[in-house]
């Protein structure tokens, strides 16, 4: 029997954007191989043209491996027929009004025959440049719930957020929209329209200082930043997702709107098999570098929690959420979707089981010798390792300086290649520091709600769309699953 899941996405027509990222491959692949019976998705992607974004959508989404069991399956023909006839690649831009569609015709069809919008398109680099964070994450959100209100048949927008819009502050976080001008700072007033004016007004003081390309990007960088932090949120990241929360929370009018916030997305848990991933996510670079015997030290405390979720689960949770609310009349309703509040996992958990693992099973240097990995220096204050990094590089590096003052031939350009390298660790250190000492919780009290109601459905009983963090045993899935994908799938080993 089907679940309501794959009945809900049956003869549906969706619109998904944020292809060909991480999140929109594994949906896609999850709705093609549970439900061939999808009526149609829009996959929205960066490209010059209709055979630009073709081509991306063939290279970079339905030619690699997470699509191997539906080629397997379906056989490699079979599989790009119902990619043909199911999907429809549009060249866009959600940073643009109306995505940045180009063809009248198209735009009409589309609006015509949309029932779900699912928006997962961001850009996550934390110090982005400030124009660009706003144009993506904070009104580009805008500009794809206005697309959503011209589509005539639409049902629900599920907008994916993240959890660390919370800011860096402790306790328990709750699934609460936020306000329109809401400051985390307290004692000042959030104007996005203000934030809108600043950007454009720097960007043109810039242009009209004859900057070049490389210092308006770190200027917009720095602006940011700076903007974020007297708001009380600690990067550019989180800052623009959050002002996108508010904008469509406040515009949706009559439009029904998930937002989901998941945590530190991860590799896959089940589906379409373990291990999955693409790129470095979050905690990942931390655990390649250690296992390259890179990681000498590190800024972390070993009881502090880090809030990982399988990419599947999000995944199923997006599914889930859409199946429950659509077509709910004037509903906003935040899903967090983590494992902290149900089954957390410390960076002590998560180091000492790497540590097993790479010692194990080590990595392998250039020259062919196992890479042997040691406990390493945890330091749980960013006091503590700035100390540790003075007096461990930075007293060497100046001698090294002094070295190459007094005879400049010795050491070549050794000096200045180690103090950049140094520089980059250190800002990337300062980046991730509210994430590595993050004090905080999240409540999951309307997810757990939905599971609960899942499993009093008996429809649901097959696992395809299980989203209950309780179910993962850490230490099995870091160490059988998790390091075991980053080395096949990013590592290439």
């Amino acid at each position: 029997m089907e679940s309501n899941c794959v009945q809900f996405l049956g003869d549906k027509t969706i619109l998904i954007t944020g292809a060909p990222g991480f999140l929109a491959k594994v949906l896609v692949e999850k709705i093609l191989r549970l439900q061939p019976n999808v009526k149609k998705m829009y996959l929205l992607l960066r490209a010059s043209d209709d055979k630009a974004a073709m081509q991306r959508l063939r290279s970079e989404v339905v030619e690699i491996d997470l699509f191997r069991v539906l080629r397997k399956d379906l056989g490699e023909e079979n599989l790009n027929e119902l990619v043909h006839e199911k999907i429809v690649p549009v060249p866009g831009d959600i940073s643009v009004h109306n995505l940045g569609l180009k063809d009248p015709d198209l735009l009409q069809r589309m609006w015509s025959e949309i029932d779900i919008i699912i928006n997962i398109a961001a850009t996550t680099n934390f110090d982005e440049r400030y124009d660009i964070g706003l144009g993506i994450n904070t009104f580009g959100a805008l500009n794809v719930l206005n697309f959503a209100k011209k589509c005539v048949k639409r049902q629900l927008l599920l907008h994916v957020s993240t959890a660390y819009v919370c800011g860096e502050n402790k306790g328990l976080f709750l699934e609460k929209p936020f306000k329109m001008g809401e400051s985390l700072s307290g004692d000042k007033k959030l104007d996005i329209n203000v934030e809108f004016e600043l950007m454009k007004q720097k960007l043109k003081e810039l242009e009209h200082q004859n900057c070049t390309e490389e210092e308006i990007s770190q200027s917009m960088k720095d602006l940011g930043m700076t903007r974020a932090k007297l708001h009380g949120w600690p990067n550019t990241y989180v800052f623009t997702k959050a002002m996108g929360e508010m904008l469509i929370g406040s515009s949706r009018e009559n439009l029904p709107l998930v937002i989901i916030r998941p945590t530190m997305i991860t590799s896959t848990l089940a589906e379409p098999f373990p291990g999955w991933i693409e790129g470095l996510r979050t905690i990942d670079s931390v655990i390649v570098a250690y296992g390259k015997g890179r990681l000498k030290c590190f800024l972390a405390d070993s009881t502090s929690i880090f809030d990982l979720i399988p990419a599947d689960m999000v995944v199923n949770a997006m599914i889930a959420t859409a199946t429950a609310h659509s077509g709910e009349t004037g509903i906003q309703t935040i899903y967090h979707v983590g494992s902290s509040f149900q089954n957390p996992v410390t960076f002590g958990q998560l180091h000492d089981t790497s540590a097993r693992y790479f010692t194990k099973k080590p990595l392998v240097a250039r020259n062919g010798s196992p890479i042997i990995v040691s406990k390493g220096t945890i330091l749980p204050t960013m006091a503590q390792f700035s100390l540790y990094m003075i007096l461990r590089y930075k007293l060497p590096l100046q001698i090294l300086r002094l070295i190459n003052i007094i005879y400049p031939w010795s050491e070549g350009d050794k000096y200045n290649d180690l103090s950049r390298k140094l520089r980059v660790a250190m800002r990337l250190v300062e980046l991730y520091e509210p994430y590595l000492l993050f004090k905080g919780i999240f409540d999951d009290l309307n997810t757990e709600r939905l599971r609960v109601r899942r499993k009093e459905n008996i429809k649901e009983m097959d696992g395809s769309f299980d989203f209950d963090p309780k179910s993962i045993n850490w230490d099995d899935y870091i160490a059988n699953i998790h390091i075991p994908g980053l080395i096949t799938y990013v590592l290439k080993q």
